[in-house]
C-alpha cells in the first residue's frame, strides 16, 4: 500500500486495521485534523471514525506519513526566504533608489549578501480558504487505481509512468490480476511491457498479446534502453543479453508483413538492427532477418503511404479512398485533405468515413468531430502541440481553404452517431447532470509532457479563478552543481496581447504588480514572489498576466535538485504568512529540459486560469528574460487563447445521450460530473473511462 500514491490521485487515504485494545480519546484525533487545517485539509467523517479506532502508536505513524506528504503537496517542506522578508509592504514602501544599491550588492557579494531586515510580526492569515476533504479509502480501491493509469486512452506522464512502476515492482508476478483486458494507448503498452520483463517472471504472454506491430516491438526496445516512447527523438539502443534479443526478434518474426511497418522508422531500426545481430539468428528467425535485409539494402518496397501519397498528388481521391478504407485511423486523419482534393468525390469519401467510423479510436474520433464542428469559424491560428518529453505549443496561420458547413456537419454527424452508439454499450448511468463549465476543460489526448503537479489538467483549459484580491506567484529553488538564479516574471498583455508591463528582476514594483527581489544564488533553497493586484491591472486595461520562469545562469530545469513553482489566491495581501499552504491553487514540479517555462495564464477580465505548463526554446545565449523570449510568450498565449479542442461538456453530454438521461440540476442527478466534484482533475479515470 502507498498512502502517498493514493493521497496525491485521489485524496483519499488507507487506514490500518485496529489494534485490540481500547479507542483512543478524542482529543488525539482532533489534534490530527487541527495540525492538516493550516495546509488546507480537514478528515472526512468516516476517515474521522476509522483514526479514533486505531492505537496511540498506529496514529502516530499515520500522521508523521500524512503531514510529509501534505507539505510537500503544497511546497511547504521547504522554508520560504524571500529577499525582503516582510513582502510585500515592505517592496512598496521602499524608494527606488533603495531597491537598486540592495539589488547592486547583493550581485556584487555573488548573491551572498543580502538587504539587513528587521523581520515584523504578521497578522494572522484572516482570508477564507475552502478546505479539501481527505477521504477513507479501501484496498480494492486503491489496486484500481494501477488499471485505470495503464488503461489510459492518452500517453502517461512522468509521474504516471513513476507510479505504474511502483505498483508493478512492488506486486511482482502479483501484478497479473490487476492488468486490464485491454491497452489502448501504444506508448503505454511498451512502458507496461518493459517493467513486466524487469520485475516479473511471466511477461512473455503479454508480449505476445500486445505486441500486434513492428512499432510495437521497436516500442519495447526503446523501453528496455530508457527512450522517448512517442519516437519524437532517436535513443541509443543499449546491448541487449542474448535472452532479449531472441525475444525481440522472435515479436517481429511472427508478424506477417512487418517491412512497411518497419520502413516507417528506417533508421531506427537499422540501428536496432546493430544491437540485434538478426544475421546471427537467421535460422531461428527467418521473416526478421528478411526484414532486416530489405532495410540493410535499401531493397525496392511500395509501402501503403506511398500509395496514398501517390493518388493525392494526382488528385485520384478514389484511389486514395480505397487504400485509406482499409486503414480507418489514417482515413480520419487525412479527411480534410481528401474533401478539399476533389469536390466532385466529397460525397465518396463522407460516405466512406461513415462506413468506417465505427473503426476509428475514441480520441481521433473526438478531435475529427471538434475539427469539423469549428471548420466553417475565423479562427486565425491552427494551434500543434508536437509529440516528445517537452511541452511545447506552436500556432501558425489559419489558412486551410474554406468548406462547406454541410459537408462538415456530416462529419460532425457522423462522429456523434458513432460515438453514442459505442458508449451505449457501456453501464447505464442513471440521470446525469453535466455542469457547463466544463466547456471550459480540455479533453486530456497526451500527459507525456506533464509535470508533477498539485492538480492537473489538459494543457488550454480555463479554470475558475477563486474570489480574491491579489494573486501571489512563487518559486523555489535550489543551486545545481554550481550557483543557480532562477527569475520569476509577470508579463502584463492587453486584450489584443500587446505588451503593457512586467514585473520583474528589473522592474520590481509598478502598477498592480510587487517582486519580493531578486535572488541570484542559492546554496539552501531561495524563493521569489510576485503580487498582481487585479483591480489595478484591470484599471490599465490589462486583460493577460502571464506567469514566466527564466533560468538566468542558463541550467536547464531537469538539472537541479528541485525546483518548484505555483500561486496562490490572496484576499489580504499582508496577513498571514507570504507562502500560505493552504492559500495554493496550483504547484507544479519544474523538471524539463529547458530554460524557459510558462506554467500559466491569468485571464482576470474573464476571471478564469488558462492552463499552460509549456516550456519555450531559444538561444541560450539570448533566451534569460522575459524581454528576449516576449515573441514566443506572446505567441504561445494567443495560441492557448485559441485552440480548439475537444472538451469535457461534450464528453460527458455524449455518454450520457448512450447511456442515461440528461437533467437541469445536480440534485436530481445519480451521476454528477462538475468542476465542483474535482470531475476535470481525475485524468486517469477520464482517459481510461470515458475515452475507450
Amino acid at each position: 500500500m502507498n498512502n502517498s500514491l493514493y493521497l496525491r490521485r485521489q485524496k483519499k487515504i488507507l487506514v490500518p486495521p485496529p489494534d485490540d485494545g481500547p479507542s483512543i480519546p478524542p482529543n488525539y484525533v482532533a489534534a490530527v485534523v487541527k495540525n492538516i487545517e493550516p495546509l488546507g485539509y480537514v478528515f472526512s467523517e468516516p476517515l474521522i471514525e476509522a483514526c479514533r479506532r486505531l492505537s496511540l502508536d498506529q496514529l502516530t505513524d499515520l500522521y508523521h506519513q500524512l503531514i510529509v506528504n501534505l507539505k510537500q503537496g503544497k511546497g511547504a517542506h521547504r522554508k520560504h526566504r524571500p529577499m525582503y522578508p516582510n513582502f510585500p509592504s515592505q517592496v512598496m514602501e521602499m524608494s527606488q533608489g533603495e531597491l537598486y544599491l540592495n539589488a547592486i550588492i547583493h550581485y556584487l557579494s555573488g548573491g551572498r549578501l543580502l538587504p539587513r531586515s528587521q523581520l515584523k510580526e504578521r497578522f494572522p492569515l484572516i482570508d477564507a480558504t475552502k478546505l479539501e476533504i481527505i477521504k477513507l479509502g479501501s484496498e480494492a480501491d486503491f489496486e484500481r487505481l494501477f488499471g485505470q493509469i495503464i488503461s489510459s486512452n492518452t500517453s502517461l506522464s512522468e509521474q504516471d509512468r513513476e507510479d505504474v512502476e511502483w505498483f508493478v515492482r512492488t506486486y511482482g508476478d502479483g501484478i497479473e490480476r490487476l492488468l486490464p483486458e485491454r491497452v489502448p494507448q501504444k506508448e503505454n503498452m511498451a512502458f507496461l511491457a518493459g517493467l513486466l520483463l524487469r520485475h516479473t517472471t511471466r511477461a512473455f504472454d503479454f508480449l505476445q498479446r500486445y505486441c500486434r506491430t513492428a512499432t510495437d516491438v521497436l516500442r519495447l526496445a526503446v523501453a528496455l534502453s530508457d527512450g522517448d516512447l512517442s519516437l519524437a527523438t532517436g535513443t541509443r539502443f543499449r546491448s541487449f543479453a542474448r535472452a532479449e534479443r531472441r525475444l525481440l526478434l522472435g515479436l517481429v518474426d511472427q508478424l506477417p508483413q512487418p517491412v512497411e511497418d518497419m520502413l516507417r522508422w528506417k533508421g531506427r531500426w537499422v540501428r536496432l538492427g546493430e544491437r540485434l545481430h538478426p544475421g546471427e539468428y537467421a535460422n531461428a528467425f527467418p521473416r526478421a532477418a528478411e526484414a532486416f535485409g530489405v532495410l540493410r539494402n535499401d531493397l525496392p518496397y511500395t509501402t501503403f503511404n506511398s500509395q496514398v501519397e501517390q493518388a493525392l498528388v494526382q488528385q485520384d481521391v478514389a484511389q486514395a479512398l480505397r487504400c485509406l478504407k482499409t486503414r480507418p485511423g489514417f482515413l480520419a486523419r487525412r479527411l480534410d485533405h481528401l474533401l478539399r482534393a476533389n469536390a466532385p468525390e466529397q460525397d465518396a469519401v463522407l460516405e466512406a468515413f461513415a462506413e468506417r467510423a465505427p473503426q476509428v479510436s475514441t480520441p481521433v474520433l473526438l478531435q475529427v468531430r471538434q475539427h469539423f464542428r469549428a471548420r466553417s469559424a475565423s479562427a486565425k491560428l491552427r494551434v500543434f502541440f508536437p509529440k516528445g518529453s517537452l511541452a511545447r505549443a506552436y500556432g501558425i496561420p489559419n489558412e486551410l481553404p474554406p468548406l462547406s458547413e454541410q459537408v462538415a456537419s456530416k462529419i460532425v454527424n457522423s462522429c456523434e452517431l458513432t460515438l453514442i452508439e459505442r458508449f451505449g454499450s457501456l453501464p447505464s448511468l442513471g440521470k446525469v447532470y453535466v455542469d457547463p463549465t466544463l466547456r471550459d476543460f480540455l479533453i486530456p489526448h497526451s500527459a507525456r509532457s506533464a509535470s508533477r503537479s498539485y492538480r492537473t489538467a489538459a494543457r488550454g483549459s480555463r479554470l475558475p479563478l477563486p474570489s480574491c484580491k491579489t494573486l501571489r506567484f512563487f518559486v523555489w529553488w535550489k543551486n545545481g552543481q554550481e550557483r543557480t538564479d532562477i527569475d520569476l516574471s509577470a508579463v502584463l498583455l492587453d486584450e489584443d496581447f500587446n505588451y503593457v508591463d512586467v514585473v520583474s528582476y528589473y522592474n520590481l514594483k509598478n502598477y498592480g504588480g510587487c517582486h519580493s527581489g531578486d535572488i541570484v544564488n542559492a546554496p539552501k533553497g531561495a524563493s521569489e514572489f510576485i503580487d498582481i493586484t487585479l483591480d489595478k491591472v484591470l484599471e490599465r486595461n490589462v486583460r493577460y498576466v502571464v506567469m514566466t520562469l527564466h533560468s538566468f545562469t542558463q541550467q536547464p530545469y531537469c538539472e537541479l535538485p528541485e525546483c518548484f513553482a505555483g500561486w496562490m489566491a490572496r484576499a489580504h495581501a499582508n496577513s498571514g504568512e507570504i507562502y500560505e499552504p493552504r492559500a495554493v491553487q496550483d504547484r507544479l514540479d519544474l523538471t524539463a529540459d529547458t530554460r524557459v517555462a510558462i506554467p500559466l495564464v491569468m485571464d482576470v477580465l474573464a476571471e478564469k486560469v488558462i492552463w499552460c505548463d509549456i516550456a519555450l526554446r531559444g538561444d541560450p545565449n539570448w533566451c534569460n528574460n522575459v524581454h528576449t523570449t516576449f515573441r514566443g510568450i506572446n505567441v504561445t498565449v494567443r495560441a492557448l487563447t485559441e485552440l480548439n479542442k475537444p472538451n469535457l461538456y461534450d464528453l460527458f453530454r455524449l455518454h450520457a445521450l448512450a447511456r442515461g438521461e440528461l437533467v437541469e440540476t445536480p440534485e436530481l442527478a445519480e451521476t454528477v460530473f462538475s468542476v465542483e466534484n474535482g470531475t476535470p482533475f481525475r485524468q486517469e479515470e477520464i482517459a481510461s473511462g470515458y475515452m475507450q
